[in-house]
């Protein structure tokens, strides 16, 4: 048994959950989420609670069901206080800018790169720091690992972009292993 499935969902009373098969609709005041779970699982609404089922019992049932009930977790969660996620970046001349839609980089290339933010994705930056932020834990999550894609530290200066909680493991030079 799932110690994760097993646990009900709280639902605040600003959502509202929509289900319809096998499909379920979260609406709340930071946007709208949609998610088809599979067909082993089920989804039951109880007064503000909902319940994570096991439909058929198969070796896969198991992880499913604590991943079904962890989705639709971050999915309320998301449309209630949202994700966030914070890059750093490092290095002479490095530059971020949010113009419209576009997150417009200048990492060191001979050119800007300029990023389309996906829907539901916003940005903001302030000083050396990029916050990615936005109601799937999923989409923030790509586009923050997107950008960091763009420029990924190196481990001799420390230069390039970084989640703002990673550490990045330093080496030393040549000169490093002489005695």
């Amino acid at each position: 048994m799932s110690r994760i499935g097993k646990r009900p969902i709280t639902v605040p009373d600003k959502v509202n959950i929509k289900i319809d098969g096998k499909n379920i609709n979260v609406k709340g005041p930071n946007g709208v989420l949609d998610y088809t779970f599979n067909e082993e699982m089920g989804v039951v609404q109880e007064g503000t609670e909902l319940k994570i089922v096991v439909e058929k019992e198969t070796k896969n049932s198991n992880a499913l069901w604590g991943l079904t009930r962890t989705l639709i977790a971050n999915m309320v969660t998301g449309v209630t206080d949202g994700f966030t996620k914070d890059l750093e970046f490092n290095g002479v001349g490095y530059k971020a800018a949010v113009q419209g839609t576009k997150l417009v980089l200048n990492l060191g290339y001979s050119h800007p790169i300029e990023y389309d933010l996906p829907e539901g994705v916003a940005a903001k930056v302030n000083k050396n720091t990029i916050s990615i932020s936005g109601a799937s834990k999923e989409l923030v999550g790509f586009t923050a690992a997107k950008v960091r894609s763009f420029r990924p530290p190196e481990p001799y200066k420390g230069k390039g972009v970084k989640y703002a909680d990673e550490t990045i493991v330093r080496k030393a030079g040549k000169t490093g292993g002489k005695a």
